[in-house]
């Protein structure tokens, strides 16, 4: 199975999905500021918390140059809701069960875990500029340390 790979220029593809809450979020609802939208396999497992976390440290910097995070998983909103509270996250989480705004994105699809094929969620984030543009696309990034590569890529490191 090819996925589809998006490049920085390119229009990121239109959604609507329920956030944590319940309530619907559009692409179209997040223009105006720059979003950096992430896709994590699910909730609440250990490294999908460890990037959440890291996320959730570095919100004041990003937030100070301009980004919004988002992340996006299979999740139902309750369980996002959940983890939301349970770590503490200041972001908005928003849930895509059939894995179509996934597959938009060209993150569904083969991957290997723990030395097999398997269809899944690979872990990637897209930056967005204000008019929603991808500017950065990166696919297959790992959990851990992926928010301090990210900074760097974004010119926030410290």
């Amino acid at each position: 199975m090819t996925n589809v790979r998006l490049e920085p220029g390119t229009a990121a593809p239109d959604f609507t999905l329920l956030d944590q809450d319940g309530e619907r979020v559009s692409l179209a609802d997040l223009r105006g500021q720059k979003t950096i939208l992430y896709f994590y396999p699910a909730a609440m497992t250990p490294g999908c918390t460890t990037q959440a976390c890291d996320f959730r440290d570095s919100i004041a910097s990003l937030q100070g140059a301009g980004y919004r995070v988002v992340g996006v998983s299979r999740d139902e909103p309750a369980k996002l809701a959940e983890f939301r509270e349970r770590d503490g996250l200041t972001f908005t989480l928003l849930s895509d069960p059939d894995h179509a705004v996934h597959s938009a994105y060209g993150v569904w699809g083969e991957k290997m875990n723990y030395g097999k094929v398997i269809e899944g969620v690979i872990r990637s984030t897209f930056v967005l500029d204000e008019d929603g543009v991808i500017t950065h696309a990166q696919y297959n990034v790992k959990a851990t340390g992926h928010v301090a590569r990210l900074r760097k890529t974004l010119g926030l490191a410290a």
